[in-house]
């Protein structure tokens, strides 16, 4: 209650407004905040947030439709997912829902996250959602390499977003690629572990956008089961991927340094009548 009213002040703000969380460690449940918002917001996080272990809902934090938004600092969001680590491994029932992720930015423009950390998402850690020229740099993304589904940051039905000199250490795609994406540019970023730079999967659902224009430069792979991917379902629906640039890329022990996979079907989760051309 005390962070969606210091929220909702700052974003009634006729001027540019701040919300501090200072050093020390905080209980937190579930935030939904959205905009439009009178004027520019930026969020400081010093402390430490930590999820409830029941997290209810899809995401922990949620921000949408603000325009000129921005988080920054030294804080971390902690998801507190190691019980829903252990459980998924042992296959038994859990109590709460495992698709909680720690920050979705639905619709944000003129955006920037700097310098935070997320750690041990339920899900993915930060998922983007029709966003538009959205920075994300110096962060620290972890979790542990057995973690199921924790993509670090997973962009889709998005136009200019990039991802700079940062670190992501996750069970599952440092960084996932939506249909509808266009315009990302992903720099000194080092991966590892986890399942690479994924590009898909694509043409699972049908009317998927196109994805078109994507730079990865000067990043770093390592201990990764892959390099850089880009994936699509068999029998898939008509999608595209054009103008996609991998440039000034290290490989150190990976799996699959470089993988275009047209018969992605994790779990057996599909049948397909597969035509080798030779």
């Amino acid at each position: 209650k005390a962070f969606l009213k210091a929220f909702a002040d700052a974003c009634a703000s006729p001027i540019a407004a701040f919300v501090v969380i200072p050093d020390g460690t905080y209980q937190i449940g579930v935030v939904n905040v959205k905009g439009p918002c009178k004027a520019p917001v930026e969020i400081q996080l010093q402390g430490i947030l930590k999820a409830p272990v029941n997290t209810p809902g899809d995401a922990w934090f949620t921000f949408g439709y603000i325009d000129h938004f921005s988080i920054t600092g030294c804080g971390t969001f902690d998801g507190m997912g190691f019980s829903y680590y252990r459980s998924y491994t042992a296959l038994s029932s859990v109590s709460y829902n495992p698709r909680a992720q720690n920050i979705r930015f639905n619709y944000i423009t003129n955006g920037k996250v700097e310098g935070i950390t997320s750690k041990d998402s339920k899900q993915f850690h930060i998922n983007v959602l029709g966003c538009k020229n959205l920075i994300f740099c110096k962060m620290t993304i972890i979790a542990p390499a057995d973690s199921p589904n924790t993509d670090g940051i997973h962009i889709g039905r998005s136009s200019d977003i990039q991802v700079l000199d940062t670190k992501i250490a996750t069970g599952d795609d440092c960084i996932s690629i939506g249909d509808g994406l266009q315009h990302l540019t992903v720099e000194r970023v080092t991966c590892g572990p986890g399942h690479g730079i994924s590009v898909g999967s694509l043409g699972r659902y049908p009317n998927e956008a196109p994805v078109q224009g994507i730079w990865v430069r000067q990043c770093t792979f390592k201990g990764t089961d892959n390099g850089v991917r880009i994936k699509s379902w068999p029998d898939m629906e008509p999608c595209e991927v054009s103008d996609v640039h991998f440039d000034d890329i290290t490989m150190d022990n990976v799996c699959n340094p470089i993988i275009i996979d047209q018969v992605y079907c994790p779990s057996n989760e599909c049948k397909s009548k597969v035509i080798y051309v030779t």
